[in-house]
């Protein structure tokens, strides 16, 4: 049976490879993020032009070029400053780390923008009253901005989360054995492509409706006690 052909069970073990990546990465962007977000808040102008260069600049390069530069260049630049301040050492960056830390270094670009949008539709004057009312700044932070910022920067995240995902893809071109390597191999060695590439197609449409599903009962939790404006 077709659902039973080693190279298809080959490919949905990739998937597992692909989650990996894909988690990992999304790790690396939340944070990347949140700081780019409070940099460009920040009062302090070298902070918000850091933060501004580096949103700008990494949505601008093509998400190839930027995985090729870490994997290929990047491994290249240490060596060579290693070798310059007279070290023997040398040292080779493996694929999965490229990979995850490639694709969060570029995402967290993206959700710099998606968590400032969501921390300036807060309010200001309910951070105010709540000190007022002799809550203290962490207190604030916790109870009051983090739930709202969650509520405004959902809708943004998910598209970005769902958009990764499908960005785990080029992890295969620098050689890690993901959905999409496997599929290529097995395309390879079958000359029956549009089934191999189909299978990935399918394990990724059911990775992103299962994130939908996830991410959109989020949402109606975050939403809760919220009046919706009427069309």
């Amino acid at each position: 049976m077709i659902l039973f052909d080693p190279y298809l069970v080959n490919i949905i073990e990739g998937a597992w490879l692909t989650l990996v990546v894909a988690f990992g990465s999304l790790l690396i962007a939340i944070a990347l993020g949140l700081a780019g977000a409070l940099g460009k808040l920040s009062r302090f102008r070298a902070l918000r032009i850091v933060a501004t260069l580096y949103s700008s600049v990494v949505r601008g390069v093509p998400d190839l070029v930027l995985m090729l530069l870490v994997f290929y260049g990047g491994q290249l630049a240490i060596n060579q400053l290693l070798s310059l301040s007279g070290s023997n050492a040398s040292v080779d960056i493996d694929p999965l780390s490229a990979g995850i830390a490639t694709i969060g270094f570029i995402y967290g670009a993206y959700l710099t923008e998606t968590f400032r949008g969501a921390i300036l539709a807060i309010p200001p004057g309910q951070a105010e009253a709540a000190r007022a009312f002799g809550m203290s700044s962490a207190r604030v932070v916790i109870s009051i901005i983090t739930p709202q910022m969650i509520r405004f920067a959902l809708p943004g995240f998910t598209n970005i989360w769902l958009v990764l995902i499908k960005a785990t893809a080029l992890v295969s071109i620098i050689g890690l054995t993901d959905m999409m390597y496997r599929a290529k191999q097995a395309s390879g060695a079958t000359h029956a492509a549009f089934v191999y590439f189909l299978a990935a197609g399918a394990v990724y449409l059911l990775i992103t409706t299962v994130s939908l599903w996830i991410l959109g009962a989020l949402m109606r939790r975050f939403s809760r006690g919220v009046r919706q404006a009427s069309a």
